[in-house]
């Protein structure tokens, strides 16, 4: 007798408490505003006001307010189903006689009452390329990655920064699992950005990038040959050896070898020169100053932001509404819930205000606390090793809190205009219990090349022994690596 089989499939029910972290609407805001530096909020405020009518500034010529607003077309709801969204605007946080106030500047007057000025229209090397990014068609994930990159990008404006390592930081400061092929890709659509280089991961992509960006011809083609192929001939200057395994003629290989040299190895440093990225052309977000006293002390810029305030005549028009709610029409209710809605965001607004203005005056002061030497010296030997955890710790506040606070912001020193991220450095134990700032090797390390004899310029190992006798003793790749983000050529190609 033959048996039949079947096959049976279990379903079975499992629960699983799972930790996400959600932002509500608000959290949103400030986390747009905290981001932002000056010029950027400025525009983000005013387009607020523009869009709310319910945000009102408090300057005298705009004190004038109107009674009109669009009210949302007819549709299926019932009056049910308006009450229940006009239940749903209902704040306890706030009174009805409630209006709040905000303004965007902090200490932004001295004690004459005279306005701190605003230094220069010209736009930061930061803004410029998120200026770029605008133009692009990116999700708003993709957005997320070229936020990170462009904030990872150094002085030279290439990308040296492991990709699985920023892979790690998105995850854990965004709560995102981006994977590193998505960083690549996010990486190559910036590598379209202008100036032609920016982004590149090395000096030969860079230098590549360039030639690519460049119109066909023989010329540029064997120029893409010696990059690509010869790079490391290249870099050790040996042009014989180019030209004879590239068989080209004396006359072409010195065309070929000249037009590389335009290249610009240092494609953000030009950004900077020609944006006013190296000059006090930027608008700063903080301006820091020393009193008489010694005391340092410090301005929040409000630029073109004015105080702003809840509409009074929309308030009015909800508690003229609230008081005779069985009398209301349907055209009463919905006009009842646009107001609510408008007056509910313009509150939420001026809040995430206040509460960006408090972050970045704390963050601000738990830095000249750190940093008091620096600031006074100008000096990068002064620098303390300091990391955006060391901020953390100290305000209570999550990491990728402070991160956006100092990301793109300037403050304005008594000598000079600095980017916030420019007082973090990681700190180098010396062997003796001493730990220094690596800016301050590097800044010891730039010092003696540029004091290297004519001519005769130092390896990297004697590099490492000059600065061991200096009280650095650091090791000969660890002197490589300051010297590449540096931008600085190898003693081959400083002769």
């Amino acid at each position: 007798m033959a048996q039949k089989l079947v096959n049976t499939q279990v379903q079975e029910q499992q629960l699983a408490q799972v930790q996400q972290q959600r932002l509500n609407a608000q959290q949103v805001m400030y986390v747009r505003m905290l981001e932002m530096p000056l010029t950027q909020y400025e525009e983000y405020v005013k387009t607020e006001i523009d869009e709310n009518p319910a945000l009102e500034p408090d300057i005298q010529e705009n004190s004038d307010s109107t009674d009109s607003y669009e009210g949302g077309e007819e549709t299926g709801n019932s009056n049910e189903d308006i009450d229940a969204a006009i239940d749903r605007y209902d704040d306890d946080r706030y009174d009805d006689d409630y209006v709040p106030t905000a303004s965007a500047s902090y200490a932004t007057s001295d004690k004459d009452g005279n306005e701190t000025p605003v230094w220069g229209n010209s736009e930061s090397f930061y803004d410029t390329l998120h200026s770029q990014m605008g133009e692009q068609d990116l999700t708003e994930r993709q957005e997320l990655i070229m936020d990170y990159i462009i904030g990872s990008l150094d002085s030279d404006g290439l990308f040296r920064k492991d990709i699985t390592n920023l892979s790690d930081e998105i995850a854990i400061h965004e709560y995102i699992d981006v994977s590193p092929e998505e960083i690549e890709k996010v990486l190559t659509i910036l590598q379209g950005f202008d100036p032609a280089g920016i982004g590149a991961q090395n000096l030969q992509q860079c230098l590549l990038i360039q030639i690519f960006r460049k119109k066909a011809t023989p010329l540029t083609k064997l120029m893409y040959q010696v990059i690509s192929d010869y790079y490391e001939d290249f870099t050790r200057k040996h042009w014989k050896k180019i030209e004879e395994q590239m068989q080209m003629d004396s006359i072409t290989a010195e065309k070929v070898f000249g037009e590389i040299r335009k290249l610009n190895p240092r494609p953000g440093a030009a950004l900077g020169e020609t944006m006013g990225r190296n000059t006090q052309h930027v608008t700063p977000d903080f301006i820091v100053t020393v009193g008489e006293d010694g005391e340092i002390y410090f301005s929040m810029p409000k630029g073109r932001i004015p105080q702003l305030h809840v509409s009074q005549d929309f308030e009015n028009m909800i508690q003229g509404y609230r008081q005779n709610p069985n009398s209301m029409t349907r055209s009463d209710k919905e006009a009842l819930l646009y107001a609510q809605q408008k007056v509910s965001k313009a509150k939420a607004y001026i809040d995430a205000m206040k509460q960006r203005q408090q972050t970045m005056a704390l963050t601000m002061k738990t830095i000249i606390s750190l940093q008091r030497k620096f600031i006074l010296s100008g000096d990068e030997s002064d620098l303390v090793p300091m990391k955006l955890k060391d901020i953390a710790d100290r305000t209570n506040m999550d990491m990728s809190t402070v991160s956006r606070v100092c990301a793109s912001k300037y403050a304005e020193m008594p000598w000079g205009i600095i980017q916030l991220k420019s007082f973090f450095s990681e700190g180098y134990d010396t062997g003796d219990g001493e730990t220094v700032s690596t800016k301050e090797i590097r800044k010891a390390l730039k010092e003696l090349i540029d004091n290297e004899p004519q001519g005769k310029p130092l390896s990297d190992i004697r590099l490492a022994a000059e600065l061991k006798k200096m009280g650095y003793p650091i090791a000969r790749r660890t002197v490589t690596k300051y010297r590449e983000k540096m931008g600085i050529p190898t003693s081959n190609l400083r002769r």
